[in-house]
């Protein structure tokens, strides 16, 4: 560790790590509070254990296909509408920049907002709403993408990261706004294990769940600031000038801003995050307008139902009986389990392919961790005579 440094290198890195800390709130966390399940090697003098966690996300096998994952709107060649890789950029980006107002830990809120979305499925909500229930049907477990997230990072590429960082992503899942948001106590991975084991088994504990530190927190309520505007933004693209309009009380940088400088007045020095009673109140009616004119809109909602659903439960069980009978020519083996380190991991984690449960886990591997494209290739060429099928909408159609 650090052998390439000389002295003076190490005592000014030293002194900075020093001067940082005492820069910290009292309620951040420091990185000396990191804890991992194993002790890692990449961690040194210049690289803290959130640094460390946030380059193991970037580099993650799957963190590539965040760039074609939908956020909210599906099947447009537009470039203008964003993708769920955006997203956590912009998620980051909010997190950090009030994070620094009120002297958290910038690495922690990284490593969070860039890896909390990892585990999402294809065609966003709809996807993770349709790939549970399959999962749901043949298991009786639920499927949630912030668990799943999870698990992506912890036993599918294993990639060791402390557990502030696993609990941020875990309980980031807080569709509503709060007006207080308050981190639960610390605990160790027996206890985090436990939790993600009972969000497979109790269908609304997920969406109960707090995170343990206030940069947890600062990124759950910042994922809300970087969508609520900007699905907004992306309608207006997508369902025309019209009808947009009806939307566009404020603009996604003015809610961001007013958002932003409401949680800092209110939250400087304190061991929560909060905002005024009038901006809370504003965000709480933006996102129901939004879930009634937008997320809830047949225009936007018709082609899921009618068209991607039944991919999502056709392709479960091809891959379901693929693993039954272990057709090895399957991409589910081709392109998934014998894909790099993964087939390893498995073997470590205990995968039995002659058990249930495991083979359905496998599968829901398997399809959460693909793109929407790949998604809609794959379908063509399992099922190349089904009358299923998805046209994107070209970048010279003005609206849908």
């Amino acid at each position: 560790m650090d052998q390439g440094l000389n002295d003076f290198a190490k005592n000014k890195l030293k002194a900075k790590e020093k001067q940082r800390n005492n820069l910290y709130s009292i309620c951040a966390v420091k990185d000396s509070d990191a804890i991992r399940r194993k002790p890692s090697s990449s961690q040194s003098i210049y690289r803290a254990p959130f640094i460390v966690d946030t380059d193991r996300i970037i580099h993650n096998l799957f963190y590539n296909r965040y760039v074609d994952k939908t956020q909210v709107f599906s099947l447009f060649k537009n470039d203008d509408i964003t993708r769920r890789g955006q997203h956590i950029q912009y998620v980051s980006r909010i997190a950090r920049t009030i994070g620094q107002a009120l002297s958290l830990n910038l690495d922690l809120i990284e490593a969070i907002a860039l890896g909390h979305d990892i585990g999402h499925t294809p065609f966003g909500h709809k996807g993770e709403e349709f790939l549970n229930q399959n999962y749901r049907k043949h298991t009786g477990r639920y499927f949630n993408h912030n668990v799943h997230s999870v698990r992506v990072l912890d036993k599918v590429t294993k990639s060791n990261l402390c557990l502030q960082t696993l609990d941020g992503i875990l309980c980031h899942n807080g569709e509503k706004p709060k007006d207080i948001y308050k981190p639960s106590r610390p605990y160790d991975f027996e206890k985090f294990d436990e939790i993600v084991e009972r969000c497979y088994t109790d269908p609304d504990y997920s969406s109960t769940l707090v995170p343990c530190t206030l940069e947890g927190c600062l990124v759950r309520v910042s994922d809300i600031i970087a969508y609520l505007g900007k699905d907004r933004q992306d309608v207006f693209k997508v369902l025309g000038k019209d009808y947009g309009a009806k939307l566009y009380t404020q603009t996604n940088r003015e809610i961001i801003k007013k958002i932003t400088d409401s949680i800092i007045n209110n939250s400087l020095d304190k061991d929560y995050i909060t905002m005024d009673q009038e901006v809370y109140q504003k965000m709480q009616d933006i996102m129901d307008e939004n879930y009634e004119l937008i997320y809830k809109n047949p225009q936007v909602t018709e082609v899921y139902y009618q068209t991607i659903k039944p991919m999502f439960d056709l392709l479960y069980d091809r891959f379901l009986n693929d693993l039954k009978t272990k057709n090895y020519s399957s991409y589910i083996f081709k392109h998934h389990i014998n894909y790099a380190y993964i087939a390893q991991n498995y073997v470590e984690g205990g995968i039995d392919f002659d058990n249930d449960f495991h083979r359905n886990d496998l599968v829901v591997d398997y399809i959460a961790s693909m793109t929407d494209d790949y998604f809609v290739e794959v379908f063509q060429r399992l099922f190349p005579d089904s009358p299923l099928k998805i046209r994107y909408k070209s970048y010279f159609e003005e609206t849908l």
